[in-house]
């Protein structure tokens, strides 16, 4: 590293290793603690220990556990990025998860299920993108990957009997959608118990990517596929964004070489400082810093869950 600045890893160091060199270099501690777990054989009670930084009394997570909304209060999306970290580390159970579901229930909309955005968000700072409202809908982006999760945890709790059929109803009902809205239909098809029901859902969702241009099915084409609206000027999608995973449903919806040329590219976009970019509109220095770290995780778990080698 003589004569480097010290913000640039080696380039010819593994990816793992440029990837670790920029954790250390821009992340928040959770994300420092869930690299060395995933990579470096950690223990999970310093993860689960790091996200309790998060918790609120009212057992919901704040302080900008998701880097786009900001302030302390408990949201829905906080939340849900709780449930991600401790499902990761196979903490995913327990009083924690019942005090969770406690704090579902009393956010909950009228039907059952989750406002993207709670309205206790409006005295504090939140991307652009991210409309605070009074009266906020239920919202298939936040409930969907909850309600998935929590049931391929085995998790019982009457707040999901109502929230379950929320989802249901939206996932069998999408038409016209865009990638983050099918992101959270496949998280909630991946966990749901009803699994002839999911696989037929999944097949109807996957020939909407396809038909609609929801995923870059030719990485060297970008052009060719339309940004959603609202979404950032290149802001598109991948088969490894919806198939995070090889067993998940989405997988079926692509070929071996489509999911090959996807993975090359996301191999191929870890920068130069060892990180993977943010794609969505960067609204506020903090929320991009720290949204690329949480990035990167994924990105190399990804990489990893497709026995692709990093290092």
């Amino acid at each position: 590293m003589a004569g480097k600045p010290a913000e640039t890893p080696d380039p010819s160091a593994s990816p793992l290793a440029r990837a670790e060199h920029f954790v250390w270099l821009t992340a928040r501690v959770l994300e420092q603690r869930r690299f060395a777990y995933h990579f470096l054989r950690g223990g999970a009670d310093p993860v689960e220990a790091a996200l309790t930084a998060y918790l609120n009394e009212d057992g919901g997570y704040g302080h900008a556990l998701e880097p786009d909304l900001r302030g302390p209060v408990s949201q829905p999306l906080h939340t849900a990025h709780a449930l991600r970290v401790l499902d990761s580390i196979g903490r995913c159970g327990g009083l924690r998860v019942e005090r969770i579901c406690r704090y579902l229930t009393e956010v909950s909309t009228h039907d059952g299920a989750l406002p993207a955005v709670h309205p206790s968000q409006r005295d504090y700072p939140a991307a652009p993108f991210v409309p605070v409202v009074d009266d906020p809908p239920s919202a298939l982006l936040s409930t969907g990957p909850v309600v998935g999760l929590l049931h391929r945890n085995q998790v019982w709790h009457a707040w999901l009997f109502r929230a379950t059929e929320f989802c249901w109803a939206a996932v069998e009902a999408l038409e016209k959608s865009h990638p983050y809205e099918v992101q959270a239909a496949v998280a909630f098809l991946d966990g749901v118990p009803d699994r002839a029901r999911a696989q037929a859902a999944s097949d109807r969702l996957g020939r909407l990517v396809r038909e609609q241009g929801l995923a870059v099915l030719d990485p060297d084409r970008p052009e060719d596929y339309p940004v959603a609206e609202g979404y950032a000027p290149g802001e598109l999608h991948y088969p490894h964004d919806y198939a995070r995973v090889p067993d998940s449903l989405a997988r079926r919806w692509f070929t071996d070489e489509e999911m090959a040329r996807s993975l090359d590219h996301l191999a191929a976009s870890q920068a130069e400082d060892g990180g993977w970019p943010v794609t969505w509109r960067r609204w506020a220095p903090g929320s991009a810093l720290e949204s690329r770290p949480i990035v990167t995780v994924e990105a190399l778990r990804t990489l990893r869950a497709h026995g692709r080698a990093i290092g």
